[in-house]
């Protein structure tokens, strides 16, 4: 087994440093970074660094590509009941999974509940938002259904316009 990554053993404020300073030098430049952290006490040689670097720049090019792929579903799909973002949590939960049982045992465990956790929360809010847009469209139903028998709508329309307004929120 290879030894473990000195980047990966760096103290959280300096390997987020590190990736700061890769991003904004456009992953290059690895022998300055090597060099400053060098003076900071963590002797990293720029082979390693470059390792680390090409990872984390294929990794930072997948989540921008994502982030893009998401918006412009949105724009091309928008989403007033919210399935879209039930359907991502859902992927990302099996995904999650995936991942913590072919890992062998190396994933960050509290990383991993925590993002399970936060996705828990996110679902709960998600209903919560769809039962609350429910109960908004049935009582719009109601109000129209209301005034269209009041204005002398005949009773198959009125159930029509009914059937219009909630299968929105259906």
């Amino acid at each position: 087994m290879p030894p473990r990554s000195k980047v990966a053993a760096l103290p959280a404020q300096v390997k987020t440093w590190l990736d700061h300073s890769l991003v904004e030098s456009n992953f290059s430049g690895y022998e300055s970074l090597s060099a400053e952290l060098e003076s900071r006490g963590y002797s990293i040689g720029k082979s390693a660094l470059h390792r680390y670097g090409s990872e984390f720049e294929v990794k930072l090019a997948s989540l921008k590509l994502a982030s893009e792929q998401a918006k412009a579903v949105v724009q091309a799909a928008p989403d007033d009941e919210g399935a879209v973002n039930e359907a991502l949590m859902r992927l990302v939960q099996e995904h999650l999974f995936k991942l913590l049982m072919a890992d062998d045992g190396k994933m960050d465990l509290p990383k991993v509940a925590k993002a399970v956790a936060e996705l828990g929360r996110a679902s709960v809010v998600q209903k919560k938002w769809q039962a609350e847009y429910r109960e908004k469209a049935e009582s719009a139903a109601a109000k129209v259904e209301k005034i269209a028998k009041k204005g002398g709508l005949n009773a198959e329309i009125v159930a029509e316009i009914r059937r219009e307004i909630l299968g929105v929120a259906g």
